[in-house]
């Protein structure tokens, strides 16, 4: 009918861990469900969201995750955020690196193919939670170190990277961007996450 606009469906693929699941927060303050709503705008646009992420993975984890679901090369955006278990858990920088990248060019093939429609989010910084203070000072170290690994690779595929870690340094100084477990962000934390990243994703 003329005059009548059609709403645009978009499909976007969350890749992760915890953080990307939004352990300790309900389903619609997970980032990528803000992330989601905050681009489903004037009632012109509607995002779709699929999320593969279970809080403990690795990015071997998250690959083999990958494997299983057997996903199509459908997504007109797919985000990456995976890393801070291998940090916790002792895993080296050299490994990670490889997995990593494995898992960008895995995005980008899952993203029709196209790097401008994939994103890379930085490891979040657990050492300014009430779980890490004791040990901030390692941990924030170890977790710049990754995100330099991540972030140069990223970089190397001319994908978008969103530094969020520096919002997650926030988590001390005010309590209620940490999710009630002490170690997660908040529905509130994970908002300020989303409301950086839709500034610069334009769906097309």
């Amino acid at each position: 009918m003329e005059g009548q606009s059609q709403i645009v469906q978009y499909k976007y693929l969350a890749l992760g861990d915890s953080y990307t699941i939004g352990e300790s927060v309900a389903e619609h303050e997970r980032w990528p469900n803000q992330l989601a709503a905050l681009l489903s705008t004037g009632g012109k646009v509607a995002v779709k969201t699929s999320i593969i992420a279970t809080t403990g993975w690795r990015t071997d984890n998250l690959r083999n995750a990958i494997e299983i679901a057997k996903l199509k090369e459908e997504y007109d955006l797919v985000s990456l955020l995976i890393g801070v278990n291998n940090q916790y858990q002792g895993k080296s920088a050299v490994q990670y690196a490889n997995e990593f990248e494995e898992l960008l060019k895995i995005s980008i093939r899952l993203a029709k193919g196209i790097k401008e429609k994939v994103f890379v989010v930085s490891i979040p910084d657990y050492g300014f939670t009430p779980f890490g203070q004791k040990n901030q000072s390692r941990i924030s170290k170890e977790i710049d170190q990754f995100n330099d690994v991540n972030k140069k690779i990223t970089t190397q595929y001319n994908v978008i990277y969103f530094n969020i870690t520096d919002i997650s340094r926030q988590g001390i100084g005010d309590p209620s961007l940490v999710a009630e477990d002490g170690l997660h962000p908040s529905g509130k934390m994970y908002s300020r996450w989303s409301q950086l990243i839709a500034k610069d994703i334009t769906l097309k």
